[in-house]
């Protein structure tokens, strides 16, 4: 893993959170975008080398809004950007990660994805992601 790439937090709407994360970071949204397979929007804010995703459901059963009603908004998952998605895959599954999709995903911001199941990182989700070429 080379670097945290960004941090998710999940919010309940944009109208709201965007401006309230460009005051905090005081910083403009420089993109959103949505993730139709995930049923959610994303926007983006660079601080330093890392940026904050903002996540939003479009769906009331989606996974974001699900989140929500369990935890409340706040920190989703932690991605840390890789060289080459494939081979950490197969390197976490032989430390004995559980991933959460067999495949790399197509994810926000022009990112192949992949989830680490919480239960084997204390509670966290971890997402790898690597830059599409």
């Amino acid at each position: 893993m080379q670097h945290i790439d960004h941090i998710g937090i999940a919010v309940k709407d944009f109208k709201t959170s965007i401006p309230l994360f460009e005051k905090l970071l005081n910083t403009t949204c420089y993109k959103t975008e949505l993730v139709e397979s995930e049923n959610v929007n994303t926007a983006f804010f660079k601080t330093g080398e890392t940026k904050v995703e903002l996540l939003e459901s479009v769906d009331p059963e989606g996974v974001i809004a699900k989140f929500i009603e369990k935890k409340g908004e706040g920190i989703h998952h932690i991605a840390f950007d890789v060289k080459d998605i494939q081979a950490e895959m197969k390197r976490l599954q032989e430390e004995g990660f559980v991933l959460l999709n067999e495949t790399p995903k197509n994810g926000a911001d022009n990112k192949l994805v992949c989830f680490l199941h919480p239960k084997g990182t204390n509670g966290v989700l971890v997402e790898l992601c690597q830059t599409k070429n």
